[in-house]
């Protein structure tokens, strides 16, 4: 497997923990993990296979540090390259713009010429729209801490194990 540029903001405690779950799984020579408040352009030619987590911010927003760190890569080549997404959102109080980061961050990989990777099943999940929602999966690792925390580590491990076949 090619090596795995992880990006995330190192403030969000939660994705932290998320992430090391998954780096466990991948292995670290596999990984790199990647500050996103404080990312380049150069952070990101290094990479090939990516991981973003992208948490849904207020009412279906991108955290300010993606909005501030995706104008850098917007002209950069995404034609081959492999992105896996996950956040986390809470499917009670915003069941009408659950885990929109997540879909965000897939049309703007799409619209570049990225590969989205890493699909998970919708099944279990009870929300009323999302727009990492596509056909009766999400385009990446829904993840809600706030509702469903038991099932978690069960699902960051299966995607896991998704990501090694899907790098390859």
């Amino acid at each position: 497997m090619k090596k795995v540029g992880i990006f995330y903001s190192f403030r969000s405690v939660k994705t932290k923990q998320q992430v090391k779950k998954l780096i466990k799984h991948l292995g670290e020579e596999n990984c790199e993990e990647i500050d996103v408040d404080i990312a380049t352009v150069e952070d990101f030619r290094k990479f090939d296979n990516f991981i973003f987590a992208v948490p849904t911010w207020f009412d279906g927003e991108l955290p300010n540090y993606w909005d501030e760190f995706l104008p850098e890569i917007e002209e950069e080549p995404l034609k081959g390259r492999k992105f896996a997404i996950f956040g986390g959102g809470d499917q009670k109080k915003y069941p009408e713009n659950f885990v929109d980061g997540i879909g965000i961050m897939a049309e703007f990989v799409e619209e570049h010429g990225g590969k989205v990777v890493g699909y998970t099943s919708a099944k279990g999940y009870e929300f009323e729209s999302s727009r990492a929602l596509r056909g009766d999966k999400f385009c990446g690792l829904a993840l809600d801490i706030e509702n469903q925390s038991a099932l978690t580590s069960d699902r960051i491990d299966k995607w896991a194990e998704q990501l090694k076949k899907e790098f390859n």
